[in-house]
């Protein structure tokens, strides 16, 4: 049997040589091989490629000609070259219908984003237009409609606010938004070339379904200074001040306001519940924010001289996005603050990005690299950075519309640009009487569906400590800061983490009667005790961090052992099995453990067997001498095994 497994091979046969006249099992008993022998520098180049390569991209290059290489080089760095030399106007119509469906979607939304941000309106749309174009040709998403989302949009708002006032300093506080972009697509496109993904993975499931219904709700709550038509609101962005600016500011409530605002925040979320409902209706809810804007505006041209109540943007700037590598800001004074921001909107917008692309990547059965996605939302970002963007990722409302429009490539990002760049060009001075309601209604409309109650419900019912950390996300963003909230629930997985590395679990194993199979005896009641061994499992890599715990814990699980071995009046125990099927690697700290039990046991007269172990940590006892001390009857390759060849020396010794 080869090393590693965890098979049993039942090698029974009729024992006739005794004079019993019942048959015993006899199980054949296999060696525990070592690892094949390999250099320090062989070990690492593994180690290597299994942490950074774990999808060896180079594999495609083996066994081809240079022109090959060549082209598949390309075709990594460009995706595409990939699907481009097979695109024809099949595929181009679908493309330009779902472009311009989601650029109907995706014009509102970028204006009011941007003002969820703190920023001018039109920057909004100067981030449809550039980052969409950039991600179409390096992205390997077909589906991922690119553009600002509420999140990344709200958590730069409040963040860059709490330094730097968006009105009274709007230069200052526009230099450190493009600068902070410029910081989220560094850290994103290193995060992809270094291949360092894993680091987003600290952003549990909990983490995210907490924070962005937190932040919802916080989104929510802001935009009642829009449906409200309140002047003098609270910049702040916690639960009780802005409850209480609400309160406070009901002097300046407009009733026209409020009743065109709630109609609008009406048709809207009816629109978007018609298309959750039937999805071939999808065209509803893509196309009622643009008409809403469209009618919106209009009402206010018309009144526009009855009635001042109304608040509306006023001037749009046309032309194309101006550049701003002028404007990066890297004066000490506010730098810390950019990059702060940087690397947390960065971090959450990657997380968003990448989450919508592999969801319908699955949904359409193809695959989305991860890497070339950091690398291409990061030089997206960094390119937006010089041209008048802030931070932009995959939207998933307007990816869904995308799907769902029938997108076939990344070409209807470029239509969706284009589709902006006209808008840009000719088109602003039409939003001038555009009410800044609808646009509160447009992202209430688009941040309820953040609220994830389901979600949480499930974490609810299958794992508390998650539903714990989604608790602490979701309450911590509502009461004390949006990046705050964050880091106290990054800080709950990681103790999560720690609890798990530090205090591993240990089970006692069991016999299922008439089999070689040892199980747990608290998971299955028909295992059972075999008299004279306490058989344990240990759940966990053995390393400095629990290495004095799981010592101390094997030492009271055999107090605990002999305890009910004397109120039972059972066999003597004689020997402690330690399965190490589950110990993936062990160190130093590890080893010297393990002898330290070994000799504490002998003191009781108790024998200390292991069961199994991986290679890499057969090799490091075997360096360690601690194989040799053990003996020829401690170490085998089953606990099976190990019971039936220990029983049979005991009892051709005579030993009951």
């Amino acid at each position: 049997m080869g090393h590693g497994t965890n098979r049993i091979e039942d090698m029974s046969s009729p024992n006739n040589e005794t004079a019993a006249t019942a048959r015993e099992t006899v199980v054949e008993i296999h060696s525990v091989c070592l690892p094949p022998k390999k250099t320090t520098f062989q070990k690492l180049k593994k180690r290597f490629g299994d942490v950074f390569f774990p999808d060896d991209p180079l594999e495609r290059f083996r066994n081809q000609t240079w022109r090959n290489k060549v082209i598949l080089g390309l075709q990594s760095l460009f995706p595409i070259f990939t699907w481009g030399s097979q695109y024809d106007l099949k595929l181009f119509r679908s493309d330009v219908i779902s472009g311009l469906t989601i650029a109907s979607l995706a014009i509102p939304q970028g204006i009011s984003y941007a003002k969820l941000a703190n920023l001018p309106p039109i920057v909004g749309l100067y981030s449809s237009f550039v980052p969409p174009l950039i991600y179409s040709i390096l992205g390997s998403s077909k589906h991922l409609a690119v553009g600002p989302v509420s999140i990344a949009s709200l958590v730069m708002g409040s963040m860059l606010s709490e330094s730097v006032s968006p009105t009274q300093d709007s230069i200052l506080y526009l230099k450190l938004a493009f600068t902070s972009t410029f910081f989220a697509g560094l850290f994103q496109a290193s995060l992809g070339l270094l291949r360092l993904g894993f680091v987003i993975d600290f952003l549990s499931k909990a983490t995210l379904v907490g924070f962005t219904a937190g932040a919802a709700v916080i989104v929510s709550l802001q935009q009642l200074k829009g449906l409200l038509g309140i002047v003098h609101f609270t910049g702040k962005m916690q639960f009780v001040p802005v409850i209480s600016s609400v309160i406070n500011t009901r002097s300046e409530w407009s009733w026209q306001t409020i009743v065109m605002g709630l109609g609008f925040l009406i048709i809207l979320l009816t629109t978007r519940h018609i298309s959750m409902r039937k999805p071939k209706l999808f065209w509803i809810s893509a196309a009622s924010p643009l008409a809403s804007v469209v009618i919106s505006t209009l009402i206010v041209f018309l009144i526009r001289n009855k009635t001042q109540a109304i608040s509306f943007i006023g001037h749009l700037p046309k032309g194309l996005n101006p550049p701003s590598a002028n404007m990066l800001y890297f004066s000490a004074a506010h730098l810390a603050l950019a990059i702060k921001t940087g690397i947390i909107t960065g971090i959450l917008s990657l997380t968003e990005g990448i989450a919508v692309g592999r969801t319908f990547a699955s949904l359409k059965n193809y695959q989305v690299n991860g890497n070339k996605e950091m690398m291409a939302i990061g030089f997206m970002n960094m390119a937006g950075s010089c041209t008048s963007c802030y931070v932009t990722t995959g939207s998933f409302s307007r990816s869904a519309v995308n799907v769902n429009a029938g997108a076939r490539t990344a070409v209807s990002n470029i239509v969706m640009a284009s589709a902006v760049l006209v808008t840009l060009l000719f088109l602003m001075p039409l939003f001038y009487y555009t009410p800044n309601l609808i646009l509160a209604a447009i992202i209430l409309t688009a941040v309820i569906g953040l609220i994830d109650y389901q979600a949480a419900y499930k974490l609810y019912k299958v794992d508390k400590f998650d539903f714990f950390t989604c608790m602490c996300s979701f309450f911590g963003v509502l009461f004390v800061s949006v990046p705050l909230g964050l880091a106290i629930a990054v800080g709950v997985s990681v103790i999560k983490i720690l609890l798990q590395v530090t205090r591993p679990n240990t089970l006692e194993f069991g016999n299922i009667p008439g089999t070689q199979i040892y199980q747990s005896l608290k998971r299955y009641r028909e295992a059972s005790r075999i008299p004279g061994f306490l058989i344990l499992a240990v759940e966990s890599p053995i390393c400095f961090a629990n290495s004095t715990y799981l010592q101390e814990r094997i030492l009271r699980w055999t107090r605990e052992e002999e305890t009910r071995i004397k109120e039972n009046n059972d066999r003597n125990l004689k020997c402690i099995i330690l399965d190490m099927t589950a110990v993936s690697s062990i160190d130093t700290s590890g080893i010297e453990a393990v002898f330290e039990l070994r000799r504490r046991l002998e003191k009781q007269s108790l024998q200390l067997v292991l069961v199994n172990p991986v290679g890499s940590v057969m090799e490091k006892l075997h360096k360690s001498k601690i194989i040799e001390s053990l003996g020829l009857s401690g170490l085998y390759l089953t606990v099976g095994e190990a019971v039936s060849d220990l029983s049979s020396t005991w009892k051709a010794h005579g030993q009951p």
